[in-house]
């Protein structure tokens, strides 16, 4: 299993149509296979800025969701609203500590 982590920055004015998507999008996202997990966070001092955590079981099932055509039709809508190039990190997860 391997973590993607994305950080977007989108224009103050397009914060609320990139949630309305994300929301309308992200349990189809989270049931593409191999999708462990989603999560989305923003930045506490940076409010236009934006990170997703996906935990995916293979690179292989990252790749075949990247390349379906919902992917192409969410990530249409979303790269319309960065006012940067967003940036993104496929890591190793080693180690995990949880308390609920």
């Amino acid at each position: 299993m391997f973590v993607r982590i994305v950080k977007m920055s989108f224009e103050a004015s397009n914060i609320e149509t990139f949630l309305q998507n994300f929301n309308n999008n992200k349990e189809k996202i989270r049931n593409s296979k191999g999708c462990r997990l989603l999560e989305l966070y923003r930045d506490k001092e940076k409010p236009t800025v934006f990170f997703t955590y996906s935990y995916w079981e293979s690179e292989q099932d990252l790749e075949n969701y990247r390349n379906s055509d919902f992917f192409k039709t969410v990530w249409a809508k979303t790269k319309k609203l960065f006012n940067k190039k967003p940036e993104a990190w496929s890591v190793d997860k080693l180690f995990t500590s949880e308390k609920i």
